[in-house]
């Protein structure tokens, strides 16, 4: 006799339901959690939503500003790190040009879509080439096109791309978004009013994450908000996201609670490191960095990345200074290829080495 499986509910949002294919087995069905904002990123939950929300570059941001509600908006050609408001602030224009209904007037493409020649050809100029509905709206005489991380097309589509943004600058305007301009060619940047997005200062980062911490009622101490912006380095998104990953590790946002979440060393474990690869001999140095790397799972590129900002702060006579850095620098290089960590450790100590015995000859 054949067991009557019933639906059970989990949590109150989702059941179990018998599949019609799959007798006899059960198959999960999840609900809809379309409606938790807990799930949210916060990088999306709070991306900016106007021009005047955008954290920083208000020289760039008012330019843009005065373009598009003149209503002579040109060609934008973007670039600049990650996480500093390039993408948010081409949203933003769309927003301002169509309102709620900016999603069917822009065609948006990034690396995750096939943008070869092809795509270029058919997708981009098909788009490109339809008359305008303008949807009611004064100011959204033309289409948006955007093409976001465009420094990972391919020369081809770059130069398709060319002739397809002179032959519809009356009805479409294209904004490239990219990391590294030099990855453009010269014929599509001279096409387009270029702006450079410099990495956030720490100002605006720590009003930003002040807004985000009020807003979700957070614990947060002083010294952990100044890791999260250490941390991130002029990366609003990266900063954002450590900070949600700390939260739901931790209810209490403390420097230490970021370093531990993040993998990063802490800045008192740098001066422990650097004190020993400064004082002690080379075989002592060896056993206690590597015990403390691996108590604390540390990765060797992160501490050579920490100590040569510590090597800056410390004084030394410039020329042992220069030869440090170089070594460092190197050191970095290799550890990027997946060299052996072990091996790479003792280079480090053997450039401190050096270095001391330089300090010793030059006080003499």
């Amino acid at each position: 006799m054949a067991e009557t499986i019933s639906p059970m509910e989990i949590d109150g949002n989702e059941t179990l339901f018998p599949s019609s294919t799959d007798k006899g087995k059960r198959v999960f069905v999840a609900g809809n959690n379309s409606g938790n904002g807990k799930a949210t990123p916060w990088v999306e939950k709070y991306r900016p939503q106007s021009l005047d929300d955008v954290a920083a570059h208000r020289d760039i941001i008012s330019t843009i500003d005065r373009l598009t509600t003149e209503n002579r908006l040109p060609h934008l050609l973007l670039y600049g790190p990650p996480g500093t408001g390039k993408t948010s602030t081409i949203l933003a224009v769309a927003r301002k040009l169509y309102g709620a209904q900016y999603h069917k007037m822009i065609l948006e493409l990034n690396a995750s879509d096939d943008r070869g020649i092809d795509v270029v050809r058919q997708q981009i100029q098909d788009f490109a080439s339809t008359q305008s509905l303008s949807f009611g709206f004064a100011k959204a005489s033309v289409k948006l096109v955007l093409l976001d991380e465009a420094d990972a097309m391919t020369k081809d589509a770059q130069f398709a791309l060319r002739r397809v943004i002179e032959k519809y600058t009356k009805s479409t305007r294209f904004a490239l978004i990219c990391n590294h301009v030099n990855k453009i060619i010269p014929a599509l940047q001279s096409r387009c009013t270029r702006f450079r997005f410099a990495p956030l200062d720490e100002v605006h980062v720590t009003d930003r994450l002040k807004h985000v911490i009020k807003a979700e009622g957070l614990d947060v101490e002083d010294s952990g908000l100044a890791a999260l912006v250490r941390l991130s380095n002029g990366d609003m998104r990266k900063a954002l996201n450590i900070l949600q990953s700390t939260h739901m590790a931790s209810q209490q946002i403390t420097e230490e609670a970021v370093y531990l979440c993040t993998g990063n060393p802490l800045p008192k474990d740098i001066e422990q490191i650097s004190y020993w690869l400064l004082n002690e001999q080379f075989s002592e140095s060896f056993k206690r960095i590597h015990e403390i790397k691996t108590r604390k799972g540390l990765a060797l590129v992160d501490i050579v990345r920490e100590v040569t900002m510590f090597v800056f702060k410390i004084k030394m006579p410039p020329d042992v200074r220069v030869q440090l850095i170089n070594d460092l620098a190197d050191i970095e290089y290799r550890l990027s290829f997946g060299c052996n960590d072990k091996l790479q450790l003792g280079s480090v100590i053997a450039t401190f080495t050096r270095a001391r015995s330089a300090l010793v000859a030059a006080a003499k």
